[in-house]
């Protein structure tokens, strides 16, 4: 599925970039609002996430603009935290979603999938890693049939593990898409969060699906 991210903060368009294409998605990133408009109306985009505060035409204004030449393409705005006025006007102006800074990127990636399947009727349903099943509708995890638990954070954890299957994953890019800030190298909840989360998901069940690689991260196994 083909993005096209409006944010002007460099870093934080490299951040949502990098995590979106990890998600499987085709990234297009603008950094002003009219080279926004410019790309929706000319180039075929599945969805568009879009700052509010950018250069040159405001988020708002390019989603009215968007939305008053009959353009449909699903928006997830980024508005600053407790902004409620700019939430309440780009909802009117027909954006699908929104979220507030700072975020994680893995929030992103599940708003994204949640307003493609309200668009389009159709989506990605169920992420599996042999009998480990995370069903993203109903928010349910299943190993060999046996529900489980888990907190909010263990499942966006899990989820995002699951969504790069087989693929190492580091400390830093679990921080950046779970967390949704800066990682801290004098800190361990990374690992704290991911013992929690092995307990629960490998400790009654054989073989271990989550496996550290010593010095680099996480992997979570294709086949068992």
């Amino acid at each position: 599925m083909r993005v096209l991210v409006v944010e002007d903060e460099q870093k934080v368009a490299s951040l949502i970039k990098s995590g979106l294409e990890q998600a499987g998605f085709d990234v297009v990133v603008t950094h002003d609002g009219d080279s926004a408009v410019r790309l929706a109306t000319s180039a075929a985009f599945e969805a568009m996430v879009l700052d509010i505060m950018i250069p040159g035409r405001d988020g708002l204004s390019v989603l009215r603009k968007l939305r008053a030449e009959h353009h449909v393409i699903p928006v997830v705005l980024l508005t600053a935290r407790g902004d409620t006025s700019e939430r309440i006007e780009g909802l009117n102006l027909g954006a699908d979603d929104y979220l507030s800074k700072p975020f994680s990127v893995l929030e992103l990636v599940a708003r994204l999938h949640a307003v493609l399947r309200r668009r389009t009727g159709v989506g990605l349903s169920v992420l599996t890693c042999g009998d480990l099943i995370l069903n993203l509708s109903s928010r349910e995890v299943k190993r060999d049939g046996k529900r489980i638990d888990l907190t909010p954070r263990e499942y966006a954890l899990l989820e995002y593990l699951m969504r790069a299957p087989g693929k190492v994953v580091t400390r830093v890019e679990i921080s950046q898409n779970v967390w949704g800030h800066q990682f801290d190298p004098g800190t361990n909840f990374v690992e704290v969060a991911i013992q929690r989360l092995r307990r629960k998901v490998d400790g009654a069940f054989a073989p271990a699906l989550i496996q550290t690689i010593r010095g680099v991260g996480y992997v979570i196994q294709t086949e068992i």
